[in-house]
């Protein structure tokens, strides 16, 4: 697997800005698994967390299919890895010794593009509801960018603990 990344342009309309920023940060995390084992994808390496990179990749395919069926489109679907926590919220980070990352890897890539045809001609001014106030489709961008950039720094700790691999 060869992941490519673009970085997002620095001039741009506001929805291509939010859509480049999301996607760059979606390959971060895929580069962040490139060339490791299965075993090395499953390793919690920065103790005392159980974080691994193959959880991360499974949490992010829950927050996708969170955000991108329930809220979007108010789709009742179930979660992809783990039983919904009492709270509601998608886990996926308990990683199942019989789940091949590349499974994994394939269910994540397919909330992304499933993300993507459900985001396909909506205004960012769309609004859903939530029991805490109405969301638009510009922050369920906003609130996935931040997502991803918060676990794509775990996977760079992740990662250097690892075999040391570090990247920008």
């Amino acid at each position: 697997m060869t992941t490519d990344r673009t970085m997002p342009p620095p001039t741009a309309d506001e929805r291509t800005m939010l859509e480049s920023w999301l996607d760059f940060y979606r390959a971060t995390l895929a580069l962040r698994c490139e060339g490791l084992s299965d075993d090395l994808l499953r390793t919690a390496a920065v103790p005392p967390s159980p974080l691994t990179l193959q959880g991360l990749v499974q949490h992010a395919a829950e927050v996708e299919r969170n955000w991108f069926h329930r809220v979007l489109v108010d789709e009742d679907v179930p979660s992809l890895f783990a039983p919904r926590e009492a709270d509601g919220n998608d886990g996926g980070f308990d990683v199942s010794g019989d789940l091949a990352f590349e499974d994994a890897l394939a269910t994540w890539k397919a909330e992304v593009a499933a993300a993507r045809e459900r985001c396909a001609g909506l205004s960012l001014d769309e609004t859903r509801s939530l029991p805490f106030g109405a969301v638009s489709v510009r922050w369920i961008y906003q609130h996935m960018i931040a997502e991803y950039a918060r676990h794509c720094g775990h996977a760079d700790l992740i990662r250097e603990r690892i075999d040391g691999t570090t990247g920008v």
